[in-house]
């Protein structure tokens, strides 16, 4: 078998809100619990497994790959919220979305500083 990611651990301040956050603005199932975890179940079986932290939380990044109606979706419900979003990973181009290689692409920030980023054609598949 090929190798593959099956899970990562998001570390949250507050478990619940972080994978509500997650679920609400990705159009996801409710998160099920499992153990210490939150797991928000993505469509390709890969899992985030939202965690309390029990020190200060460091912000790592988290990318998905949406279809074009998704992020419509996604980004029609990011602007209802009235969170920041940004067309770069630096924060430097807010408001704006990209179209790198040929498709859309945004980021925004969840409770806990994670970099989030939406896109709806993997990097380097342009022509």
């Amino acid at each position: 078998m090929p190798v593959q990611l099956n899970h990562t651990i998001v570390h949250a301040r507050d478990r619940e809100e972080t994978a509500s956050f997650l679920t609400d603005l990705l159009g996801l199932p409710t998160a099920p619990v499992f153990g210490p975890f939150r797991v928000v179940e993505l469509a390709n079986g890969v899992s985030l497994d939202v965690m309390r932290a029990t020190d200060a939380v460091r912000p790592q990044h988290y990318a998905f790959l949406v279809s074009e109606e998704e992020f419509d979706q996604i980004w029609a419900r990011i602007k209802e919220r009235g969170l920041t979003f940004w067309a770069d990973p630096g924060h430097q181009q807010e408001g704006r979305i990209n179209t790198n290689d040929g498709g859309r692409g945004l980021y925004w920030s969840d409770p806990n500083g994670h970099n989030l980023e939406i896109i709806t054609r993997p990097y380097g598949s342009g022509g």
